[in-house]
């Protein structure tokens, strides 16, 4: 079930397991899995909203989206990356990995491995009306063309369908939260 570079890296022990993946799919329940096994938790996206507090600006989707693509503009592609790893110490889990330099940056510290989350689309819709954050989307093809935003090849924006091909390994969240612990009680 996982490829032998995703089985190899798993024997080193990956110290830093970093995570991309589609909105809703279940990234955030896999960080909490982690941090229940003894990893800190740290997310891209909370340099972000650091940046957008200093700016007094809602942290909506829009403007996450907006800053995060304006930093990597600004300073360059790996500037989250790099703002994050003066925090990591030991085991951590990296949640909101979004642009391939973010990816490559990692990929220079020791034992990291990345870990794409995905799911079907309406499902991963209806969990984003759950959880009720402010999304910027009220319909199924709002959510479509809002993910759109996050799957472009412009250097300096995200661009997420190419961080997921670059994934040691993909999990699909297709089913329940215990069918997700499955699996990432098999992948440790």
């Amino acid at each position: 079930m996982f490829t032998a570079r995703f089985q190899e890296k798993m024997k080193k022990k990956a110290t830093i397991i970093g995570l991309t993946g589609t909105n809703g799919a279940g990234k955030g329940e896999v960080a909490s899995f982690f941090v229940e096994k003894g990893y800190a938790y740290f997310s891209l996206s909370d340099v972000i909203r650091e940046e957008l507090q200093k700016e007094n600006q809602e942290i909506t989707r829009d403007n996450l989206i907006r800053m995060g693509n304006f930093m990597r503009r600004q300073f360059s592609p790996d500037i989250l990356a790099r703002r994050l790893a003066k925090k990591i110490q030991g085991k951590t889990v990296i949640d909101s990995i979004r642009n391939p330099k973010e990816v490559e940056f990692f990929r220079n510290q020791k034992n990291f491995m990345l870990l794409a989350i995905d799911a079907p689309v309406e499902l991963r819709f209806k969990r984003v009306k759950r959880r009720g954050r402010m999304e910027s989307v009220s319909n199924l093809q709002e959510f479509l063309a809002k993910e759109a935003e996050e799957m472009g090849t412009e250097k300096n924006n995200q661009q997420l369908l190419i961080c997921m091909d670059m994934a040691d390994h993909t999990i699909i969240n297709g089913g329940t939260l215990e069918d997700l612990r499955n699996k990432l009680e098999e992948f440790l």
